[in-house]
């Protein structure tokens, strides 16, 4: 029974207000600067002297023989998006990308009431992009950029958007590349 708690339970920090609502099926993961909202298919049981959350293997609803099943992975899956939410809401995430090559640069651009950033990556056009709602674009240095927000798959998807636009090179290295990358260079022809 120990190693069951073990597996399926969550560690809370101090700072974290956690509301849980059996009856609408949902858990509120709460912070003064930002809050998630987990619709759930488990039930939970919530320690508050310990600030533990447990995963059970009860769901709100009759499961089919086939579904039972399943349940370990739903499980799996709530302790995931539980603390998957706990992290996004107790820290800021950050992405940094690498402008490699000659004239590769970025511009922070504002246009009224737009906030654009100005992308030059050797293209007889500019690249210009708007960062969503809760994403921050940072261009401090031409060749580096900065990627803020409070969402991870939010964060990804905005950095790989930018990656795709001049995806690295295997010959001479050049592109944007993430932050600790390193491109394996293959040999050229040889006359």
């Amino acid at each position: 029974m120990f190693g069951f708690l073990k597996r399926y339970s969550i560690k809370i920090p101090d700072f974290i207000s956690i509301f849980y609502c059996e009856k609408r099926e949902i858990i509120f993961i709460k912070r003064p600067l930002s809050q998630k909202l987990i619709k759930l298919k488990i039930k939970l049981n919530i320690n508050q002297k310990k600030n533990l959350i447990i995963v059970t293997d009860h769901s709100f609803r009759y499961l089919s023989t086939r579904s039972r099943k399943k349940i370990k992975s739903l499980q799996g899956i709530t302790r995931y998006l539980i603390k998957k939410a706990v992290y996004e809401v107790s820290t800021k995430v950050y992405k940094k990308l690498r402008f490699v090559g000659v004239g590769y640069k970025s511009f922070y651009v504002k246009a009224g009431a737009l906030e654009l950033v100005n992308l030059k990556l050797g293209y007889s056009h500019d690249i210009f992009l708007k960062s969503p709602k809760g994403i921050v674009i940072n261009s401090h240095k031409a060749n580096i950029l900065f990627i803020l927000g409070t969402r991870v798959d939010e964060v990804a998807k905005i950095t790989s958007l930018i990656r795709n636009c001049k995806l690295p090179e295997p010959y001479k290295g050049k592109g944007i590349l993430y932050e600790n990358e390193t491109i394996k260079l293959k040999e050229g022809k040889k006359v």
